[in-house]
């Protein structure tokens, strides 16, 4: 049965710039805010286990899959190693509006390769095939996948000719294997590879290159250089809510004042609070409380007082303090 579609895919323009999917990072209030002040061209949810949100776990799952229309396209980023599992989680998808559906292949955490996830699935591409059809027969969206070059070692022709077979609206590649995690420079040369790859085969499906992207600046060079549809951004965007609105800023006050950044680090904690604070620990914000906080005179202090917060309204009081004229 044939579901080819790249639904919102083909409408993006070229190269696209998509926010990366990070656990405990993307979350609701966190991608509220970047669509305010720096909209990538596509967004993803933190990623999501499918056999969670078809069991008992349901519930403590769904604030993951909370998202505002301001954040349009919203892909869910899902992983299973179940293609039963994962072809009910996305009829749920479906019904909750989302518009693409991404399964995650290249996840390396433990704990979800021994469930059959993640990058293991690298490993077995038969399952990885049946995975892909579940998620477009469950959920008649766009699905795209993130994987990596391979497992162990670098297997991108074969890997990526077994995900192109199911017509994936776009696959999104971590220019490194599993086994290399982030310990070595992205090779930027095997998404060129994956262009090709992609094109030989007469695939209509988007290629997305990932991995050591610092700006955007320097993501257009490297879909320029490669060929590739688009750049998946990750890190970069820690601390820099203005990381997909570079171009409209003067590029020496594209982090604005100090005070307009602490302004908006509050704004993040309320969102925080509002959305996620019955759902999720407060002490998720503090990964970004030391993003945010960096390379200027009295950031080790202040970085030292919100770590030691513990609710909204202290980060509010003690922002605002640091903000007063000395």
């Amino acid at each position: 049965m044939r579901f080819m579609s790249q639904g919102f895919w083909q409408k993006l323009k070229k190269p696209i710039m998509a926010l990366a999917p990070m656990a405990d990072v993307t979350d609701a209030a966190f991608r509220r805010i970047i669509a305010k002040y720096g909209k990538p061209d596509v967004m993803f949810t933190e990623f999501t286990s499918a056999d969670g949100l078809v069991s008992g776990g349901k519930e403590k799952l769904l604030p993951n899959l909370l998202y505002s229309e301001s954040e349009r396209p919203i892909v869910a980023q899902l992983f299973s190693g179940n293609p039963e599992k994962l072809f009910e989680a996305a009829r749920l998808v479906k019904e909750l509006g989302f518009d693409g559906l991404d399964i995650n292949m290249g996840c390396p955490d433990r704990s979800i390769e021994k469930a059959g996830a993640g990058a293991v699935l690298i490993k077995n591409p038969k399952l990885a095939r049946e995975l892909i059809r579940a998620a477009k027969k469950g959920s008649k969206l766009p699905v795209s996948i993130k994987t990596r070059l391979g497992y162990g070692k670098d297997i991108l022709e074969e890997w990526l000719s077994e995900l192109l077979a199911e017509e994936p609206a776009a696959i999104t590649i971590h220019a490194r294997t599993r086994k290399e995690m982030s310990k070595v420079p992205a090779h930027w040369g095997r998404i060129q590879r994956a262009v090709e790859i992609r094109t030989e085969l007469k695939s209509e499906a988007l290629i997305l290159g990932n991995g050591d992207a610092v700006s955007l600046a320097d993501a257009h060079r490297k879909a320029a250089e490669t060929g590739a549809d688009g750049v998946m951004l990750g890190r970069a965007i820690f601390g820099n809510p203005f990381l997909f609105a570079e171009q409209k800023y003067d590029l020496r006050f594209r982090m604005y004042d100090l005070r307009r950044k602490l302004e908006i680090l509050v704004e993040h904690t309320k969102l925080f609070k509002e959305l996620l604070g019955k759902h999720k620990n407060f002490a998720i914000m503090k990964k970004h409380f030391k993003a945010y906080v960096a390379s200027f005179s009295g950031a080790k202090e202040l970085r030292t007082k919100l770590m030691e917060a513990s609710s909204a309204s202290e980060v509010q009081d003690i922002a605002e303090i640091f903000s007063m004229p000395q």
